[in-house]
């Protein structure tokens, strides 16, 4: 199970960086069968900005009828694709629409879009599955469909070519309909039981979706749908997640605003298990001991439980703070892993946390002569590895950076960092943001040099964090 968790490990990649003035707005209705994988969707997306150089992404999988203008005037548009939407996933397609001039893009204040999508169920482990799974397939298994938002791009989502900046957050006023499900939950509301319900939030959220024939618990601030562990258990577990909660927003003194809800569910594959988040929802994805009672499984709990902990500190990394840039993936995900090294040494036991750190420099020995430091890299293809990049890497820099300023200095850049506003969250952003916070010129001048530029970067940090 390590090895599928290791390979699949979160994809938790976004675009945007700033909290958007007013969320554009969808309202309408969708029509889901779980028994026969389709949708049917009539959406309008309202309060669109006036962007001069955009995409409008929508899944692959969905057949429009048509596009149509309600605002300013109302008449049907003719849609152009684009093959140029270079940070697009692959899940979804590009839409457009020519001004009368042809020679820019016009988009309307309102857009209506009809469409349907017919997708593959999944329906047993012998015969009908597929090869893999992912976090952006719009996944339908014997029992409940799984979709993120963003990547699956299961609803229209406007992305800004010229901000690298994604409106995957709406406002919503959605009437979910799946005549063979017994639960609906739409991500940034509570489940509901039945086969209707009308789905509102003024607050922005990412379309995530997880519907079906399955039962739901409840444990103070903490939803658990789909569980597959007793209520001794789940109240054990809420627990412990409110525990997590209350410690990253001591450090932060930033607190999580919205209940956390847990969603257990399978894959449409046979092997493929891992998590992923689009807060307030962590979705656990795995067969049989692939899932939340990994949590109480003595072998393996001492790294699923610091796991756990890195998708809650995407709450940070990743929703209260969107990065975007050639360092956006390394700093949503270092990050994230960095406050999970450091709950774990606090709150889960420094064994674990010594163990976790010394995995972390033997896989980088092989790998630190051709690593690519902060300073030199122009795009996510120079991290080469991605994995040990993003996941080993960085929070070893990070660890390197806090023995250097202490932990007071180091919380304080971290929350410096999600709380000052910028355009792009480059090199620039995060050399800025510790020299702010720090006020040492020599200081960072050092730090600068040993972990963000050298080529000896993983050395010197191991060095530093070995005492030498």
């Amino acid at each position: 199970m390590k090895n599928v968790y290791l390979l699949l490990f979160v994809c938790f990649t976004v675009f945007h960086t700033v909290a958007q003035e007013k969320a554009p707005l969808i309202t309408g209705k969708v029509n889901i069968s779980i028994k026969e994988g389709t949708f049917d969707c009539d959406l309008t997306l309202s309060d669109i900005p006036a962007i001069k150089n955009y995409y409008i992404r929508l899944n692959s999988g969905m057949n429009p009828l048509h596009f149509r203008s309600k605002e300013p005037n109302d008449f049907l548009i003719y849609a152009n694709k684009s093959f140029q939407d270079s940070t697009s996933t692959g899940e979804s397609l590009a839409y457009y629409f020519r001004s009368n001039t042809k020679t820019s893009k016009f988009i309307p204040k309102s857009l209506q879009i009809r469409y349907v999508g017919k997708f593959p169920v999944a329906t047993d482990t012998i015969a009908n599955y597929s090869r893999v799974d992912w976090k952006g397939n719009i996944a339908f298994n014997q029992n409940s469909l799984r979709v993120d938002g963003n990547q699956s791009a299961w609803y229209p989502v406007l992305y800004d070519i010229d901000k690298d900046f994604t409106y995957e957050k709406v406002r919503y006023d959605i009437e979910l309909v799946c005549n063979d499900c017994t639960t609906l939950y739409i991500n940034g509301n509570i489940p509901v039981q039945g086969k209707f319900h009308r789905f509102k939030s003024a607050v922005p959220q990412e379309l995530a979706l997880f519907i079906g024939d399955y039962k739901y618990s409840k444990f103070d601030k903490t939803y658990v749908l789909n569980p597959d562990i007793d209520d001794s258990k789940l109240k054990e577990f809420g627990d412990l997640i409110e525990s997590f909660k209350s410690y990253y927003t001591s450090k932060l003194n930033i607190p999580f605003d919205q209940a956390t809800v847990f969603i257990n569910t399978t894959p449409t594959s046979k092997n493929n298990a891992w998590m992923f988040v689009t807060y307030p929802s962590i979705y656990t994805i795995g067969w049989g001991d692939n899932g939340l009672k990994s949590l109480f499984n003595p072998k393996i709990q001492d790294w699923y439980r610091p796991f756990m902990a890195h998708e809650l500190g995407h709450y940070y990394f990743g929703t209260y703070k969107v990065f975007n840039s050639e360092l956006g993936d390394m700093m949503s995900e270092g990050f994230a892993e960095y406050l999970s090294l450091q709950l774990t040494k606090e709150l889960l036991g420094k064994d674990s946390y010594q163990k976790n750190m010394t995995k972390k420099i033997n896989d980088l020995q092989q790998f630190k002569e051709e690593v690519i430091p902060f300073g030199a890299v122009k795009s996510q293809k120079d991290y080469l590895n991605r994995e040990l990049y993003v996941y080993y890497y960085a929070p070893l820099m990070f660890e390197a950076v806090q023995k250097e300023i202490g932990d007071k200095q180091m919380w304080k850049w971290l929350a410096t960092i999600l709380k000052t506003e910028t355009t792009f969250t480059n090199y620039e952003f995060l050399c800025n943001t510790l020299k702010e916070t720090i006020k040492d010129d020599k200081k960072f001048a050092e730090i600068k040099s040993k972990y963000f530029e050298s080529n000896r970067s993983v050395d010197n940090a191991v060095e530093k964090i070995n005492g030498k």
